[in-house]
């Protein structure tokens, strides 16, 4: 599932659908950034070039534009112009290529450099100029075709049910009877042992600890450890990549799509663990890899000191479900999972820092968002 970097034209597109909506004409691309001047639309071929594209549409915040000759499978990714005065929460940094907050699949990981930092690390209330387009995941354009058949929820009553918490990985990685090349996916999961395991127990839903793309913190990838458990999200639309035995151009989703199928066959429902309450962009030190570099003072709680965050989590940030567009990113990926994903439930990780109201003070200016401002077609750049 691959694509080259389109030669089409150039439209302004849509708002809405958020994200990188596949068209017959083309694929349409919408992404929240509202204190961003401008927004680059960042297209990579299979030997890593990279074409920009500025957005052309501009609706209430949200850049849009719609990109002729392009279909499911175009590697991706933003980058956004704006201010850089963190004191200010403004952190735009146009040398950092940044993740789709919507993208359904997310391709390779974080390679953790100095590039990966907005701010140079000598002294961070500097913008780093250094591009990371090398060291950063790529956002990949994904069509929604897929077989459900007669799929249908086993819509357990509560009061009858039997929850197994698993881990993708870990409840496959060394299991003599998995096929040794799906062990530790969506695919081995989904193996008759497994299956068969689970209804010998009663089992009647499967928990999955996270399965939203993650990322290894740095000071574990600087001892040379992974986070093995998840709770790290950047992209909460799409599953994690390396749980897939067919690839991570796409692949994953569709892979996912056939373990849920296969887990409903045998009348076992799949809930999600899911971590909205932060992100893996970590602290006013960490990494700038989407939220940050599109709206960081949308996105996230700020502090008093507004280079800094509000730390409900212990993990560095904590997303603002105060603000409407991440109060919308949170609903859309929730109704993701259970519309075009099929799940059937969901535990909230630390559900209550998702209620904490933060202060006023602590609030983004809404300028942004209430100017209704479009800009005009434009072109490539």
């Amino acid at each position: 599932m691959t694509a080259e970097p389109t030669t089409g034209d150039i439209r302004l597109g849509t708002p809405f659908p958020l994200g990188a909506t596949p068209l017959q004409e083309g694929v349409n691309f919408a992404v929240f950034a509202g204190s961003a001047d401008a927004v680059d639309l960042c297209l990579f071929d299979e030997a890593g070039h990279e074409r920009r594209i500025r957005l052309p549409g501009l609706t209430h915040g949200i850049h849009h534009g719609q990109i002729g000759g392009m279909a499911a499978g175009q590697a991706y990714g933003f980058r956004a112009h704006g201010r850089w005065e963190p004191a200010a929460g403004m952190r735009a940094n146009p040398a950092k290529l940044l993740i789709d907050p919507y993208a359904k699949a997310i391709a390779g990981d974080v390679r953790w450099d100095a590039t990966v930092f907005g701010h140079r690390q000598s002294d961070p209330r500097t913008r780093s100029l250094r591009d990371d387009a090398a060291a950063v995941p790529r956002s990949i354009v994904v069509g929604d075709r897929f077989d459900w058949g007669d799929d249908a929820p086993p819509s357990t009553p509560l009061e009858d049910s039997v929850v197994y918490e698993a881990h993708v990985k870990g409840m496959t990685m060394r299991h003599p009877d998995v096929p040794a090349e799906l062990r530790g996916s969506y695919a081995g999961l989904a193996c008759p042992p497994i299956l068969d395991h689970l209804r010998q127990l009663g089992v009647t839903a499967i928990e999955l600890l996270p399965v939203h793309q993650f990322i290894t913190e740095h000071h574990l990838a600087e001892r040379r450890l992974t986070n093995y458990w998840g709770y790290n999200s950047i992209g909460f639309f799409a599953p994690h990549g390396a749980y897939s035995s067919s690839g991570d151009r796409g692949e994953q989703v569709g892979e996912f799509k056939a373990m849920v199928k296969a887990f409903h066959e045998a009348g076992i429902e799949v809930l999600l663990d899911v971590v909205y309450n932060h992100t893996a962009e970590g602290n006013d030190l960490g990494g700038t890899f989407s939220f940050k570099g599109l709206d960081n003072a949308a996105y996230y709680v700020l502090a008093d000191d507004r280079s800094r965050y509000v730390d409900h989590t212990g993990t560095g940030n904590s997303l603002d479900l105060g603000h409407p567009e991440t109060l919308r990113l949170v609903m859309d990926s929730l109704r993701y999972w259970v519309d075009e994903m099929h799940v059937d439930g969901f535990r909230f990780d630390l559900a209550t820092a998702l209620a904490v109201a933060p202060r006023a003070s602590t609030r983004a200016p809404r300028s942004s968002l209430s100017s209704g401002r479009t800009r005009p077609s434009g072109g490539s750049s």
